[in-house]
């Protein structure tokens, strides 16, 4: 048994232990009520780094939830890696469907079963491992910053600030992520790039009030009937999005360059087991694959309006409301979609009804080449620990601050995800497999190692 695998399984009781206390700390961060268990988070996340062997582990205000940073430098003259993680969670409603208590992990069939397991405290978690193991041998090759954030679920509205605020504080020559899924474990993937994001909510008003439908059906625009037709006008019959401009800046990927992820293996059968369809859907000319990482797409996340409580009441409601997401690729803006949306959708409203559009959130994509010193460096890790040459991936999912980290650090992301599909983060029953667990740890430690590629 090698030295990194001695130490993870030597260590991986106590490791466990820790990662607990995180995972039992309720860090909802778009809930009210969780402002203080973002707060006890973050103070024990500082300890966790501290222990771990950080020179220094504090604790940061912004305008919302607040940063860790942390830092360990041992020459100012060698390359720099700063760890990006985040903290807060996803709520878990609905929290029926969990088969164990969401907030007292436990290990049931090979996994840790929690929220945040995964994303991100899981992860995020295998860094703090990996560096400690370094520290004790006295083998860590280069200087390491950490950055643990608590509003990654709600679009790290204060990051980015505070970021401008401390960047030579966080100067780096790369942004270190394990916040994102591989292929499996059989076909090691890394994720050389995330679509960006923009999330809006839709109000459609009718009446000032609810209204007797037997009264007035038939004679007035019901606020929801209207919401629907509006949302289905968004997509056409070829899995298009309607919105005028909204493909202008995407950038249309070459034949080879599409050969190539498709080197990927995908068993389409099994996929759509997976998830309990008998069929796929989606944007014309694509494979399933290029759908969710090459292409945008407009997903509604949430409607709602009227009477949904037990029984019958006949009412044309006053009100109709959607939220909706809109994944973007690498060139789109995620403001100028925004905007594109809202002018778009007030436009085909039909008369009778108003319509409101509020931006919430939003991010850009990006792409990290394979030629990278770092990627290579990464890929040579992740090989040797899996005994199989990891797989260039493109991921479909959203890390918004990314790229606005890239732009004011000048050092370019790299996703060394170790989650699964299976680990259905966001959804109830969110896990996380220790085999995975201590993969990463062990590809993370490797991955420093071979770092001389940044050097």
């Amino acid at each position: 048994m090698s030295d990194i695998k001695d130490f993870i399984v030597k260590n991986s009781p106590r490791f466990l232990d820790e990662l607990f206390i995180l995972l039992r700390i309720p860090s909802i961060s778009s809930q009210k009520e969780h402002k203080d268990d973002m707060h006890r988070c973050a103070r024990q996340y500082v300890v966790s780094l501290m222990e771990a062997g950080t020179d220094r582990a504090e604790i940061y205000s912004t305008q919302g939830h607040p940063v860790i940073y942390a830092e360990k430098i041992i020459d100012p003259q060698k390359p720099t890696v700063l760890v990006y993680g985040h903290y807060d969670v996803q709520p878990v409603d609905p929290v029926e469907l969990w088969k164990s208590s969401p907030f007292e992990p436990v290990i049931r069939d090979g996994a840790i079963y929690a929220r945040g397991a995964n994303d991100d405290k899981g992860q995020s978690f295998m860094h703090v491992k990996a560096f400690e193991y370094l520290v004790s041998k006295n083998e860590l090759p280069c200087n390491v910053k950490f950055l643990i954030e608590g509003e990654e679920e709600i679009g790290s509205p204060s990051l980015g600030e505070w970021a401008r605020q401390n960047r030579d504080m966080l100067a780096c020559d790369v942004i270190l992520v394990s916040d994102t899924t591989m292929i499996s474990e059989a076909v090691p993937s890394i994720n050389t790039g995330m679509r960006g994001l923009a999330y809006l909510e839709v109000k459609v008003t009718g009446p000032d009030k609810d209204l007797h439908s037997g009264h007035y059906g038939g004679a007035i625009a019901n606020p929801i009937n209207v919401l629907c037709g509006m949302i289905a006008q968004l997509i056409d019959n070829k899995g298009r999005i309607t919105i005028k401009g909204f493909y202008d800046d995407v950038v249309e990927l070459s034949t080879e360059d599409r050969a190539m992820l498709a080197r990927a293996p995908f068993d389409l059968e099994h996929y759509k087991r997976s998830i309990g369809i008998n069929d796929i859907a989606g944007e014309e000319g694509y494979t399933t694959l290029e759908r969710t990482g090459i292409r945008p797409c407009l997903d509604v996340n949430g409607i709602w309006g009227g009477y949904t409580g037990e029984g019958a009441k006949t009412v044309i409601p006053s009100f109709a409301r959607a939220k909706i997401s809109m994944r973007l690729v690498p060139n789109q803006d995620h403001k100028k979609i925004a905007h594109l949306f809202a002018k778009h959708f007030k436009s085909i409203a039909p008369a009778g009804v108003s319509v409101e559009v509020v931006e919430h959130h939003g991010g850009q994509g990006f792409l990290a080449p394979i030629s990278s010193p770092m990627y290579q460096a990464a890929a040579k890790a992740v090989g040797q620990v899996y005994g199989i040459e990891p797989v260039p991936s493109r991921g479909g999912g959203s890390i918004p601050v990314l790229a606005e980290l890239e732009g004011i650090l000048g050092a370019p992301p790299l996703l060394m995800g170790f989650g699964l599909e299976r680990d259905t983060i966001h959804s109830p029953n969110e896990s996380y497999l220790l085999s995975q667990f201590h993969k990463g740890i062990e590809s993370i430690i490797l991955f420093y190692k071979y770092s001389g590629y940044l050097a």
